[in-house]
């Protein structure tokens, strides 16, 4: 069937022509980031790559290649034995891995062999990569982002989901982060993304996106956790129309004290994020708040975060960096109950500038 070559640029709109996407990197290479989809059957492991690459260097660079083909014969045989054989003809897989060379050049080489319609990706996960950046350099400008900014526990993300509900197009960022954004905000059982990973899904995020219709985001600042925002998103939403959302401040707490239950169930970890604030609340007054928290009042500590440390750093940074911040259309929330974030999502999507609940 033969073995064609496919480059990085072009394959970012070719992807879904392919009935597989084989990822012949190790497990490691895998789990930090792959092409969309992508399985992951690697022709040498970790284990094997550090073994060859020792060989490498202490014996001769001719006896780590004898291993290095002993080694990926019997890998390719195995993944031919566990995943080709129930396979039909027309099976068209693409391949690729770090530099579309060796790896994915064995691999698929096996495959064409067999009577399989192979693609290779030239440059292989290099390649993506720099397709993949300078896309994120250009996608933002052609989108109509609406920022929604408010100040922590304002319920700005259950809004966004409220907004897609209602069918608006959303761009969560920190639900592709898997972090809330603050102190607090590293998602219970998860871990963030990798940089490449989070920057790979951002591009499918946008690339999904129809220009002619609104973008709602939240209003982010450069780092999410530890991930960073790419600059030209950044700049875009910074320059986007924003509308400002507001609750009071006792729906606030009760809103987080629901959205972090988690450490209400587990004070320890709560006083263990706390630790952060040392430097810039003083010694005294996290030690303060993390004895009322081990007593089991968060909401004192709560409220107090959010009246002394989250609200001024917050409407500083949001005058600083977001032009119509002070302009902005006031969205009004009593609380954060579904029914309200439902209103308010089907008033923005209307196109009010003042989105009121039950309205």
């Amino acid at each position: 069937m033969g073995l064609k070559r496919v480059a990085a640029a072009e394959l970012l709109h070719r992807l879904g022509e392919f009935d597989a996407v084989i990822d012949a990197r190790s497990e490691s290479e895998h789990a930090e980031d792959q092409l969309p989809g992508a399985v992951n059957w690697p022709v040498l492991n970790d284990a094997e790559r550090a073994l060859i690459g020792t060989e490498y260097v202490q014996v001769s660079a001719f006896d780590a290649r004898k291993r290095g083909a002993a080694l990926t014969s019997l890998n390719i045989a195995r993944h031919v034995q566990e995943h080709v054989m129930p396979l039909a003809r027309g099976w068209r897989p693409l391949v690729y891995c770090w530099r579309g060379g060796q790896r994915s050049g064995a691999l698929s080489l096996v495959l064409s062999e067999i009577g399989f319609a192979v693609t290779v990706v030239d440059g292989g996960y290099r390649a993506f990569r720099q397709a993949v950046m300078a896309e994120l350099e250009l996608l933002p400008a052609r989108l109509q982002f609406q920022v929604l900014a408010g100040r922590t526990g304002s319920a700005k993300s259950r809004l966004l989901q409220a907004l897609a509900a209602e069918g608006a197009q959303v761009l969560d960022l920190e639900g592709l982060a898997r972090h809330r954004g603050s102190v607090l905000g590293l998602v219970p059982g998860e871990r963030q993304p990798s940089q490449k990973a989070f920057e790979t899904a951002l591009w499918q995020a946008l690339t999904a996106q129809d220009p002619s219709r609104p973008v709602f985001a939240e209003g982010e600042s450069r780092t999410i956790g530890r991930l960073r925002v790419p600059e030209a998103l950044l700049l875009r939403l910074r320059a986007a129309p924003v509308h400002q959302v507001q609750m009071p401040l006792p729906a606030r707490v009760d809103f987080l004290m629901q959205d972090y239950a988690h450490f209400v169930h587990d004070g320890e970890a709560f006083c263990e994020r706390l630790q952060a604030l040392r430097e810039l609340r003083g010694a005294e007054t996290v030690e303060r708040w993390q004895a009322q928290a081990r007593r089991g009042d968060f909401a004192t500590p709560v409220r107090e975060l959010l009246e002394q440390h989250y609200d001024p750093v917050y409407t500083k940074s949001m005058r600083k960096h977001f032009a119509g911040f002070d302009s902005a259309d006031l969205v009004e929330l009593p609380d954060a109950a579904p029914a309200t974030l439902a209103a308010a999502a089907r008033a923005l999507v209307a196109g009010t500038t003042a989105a009121q609940p039950g309205a």
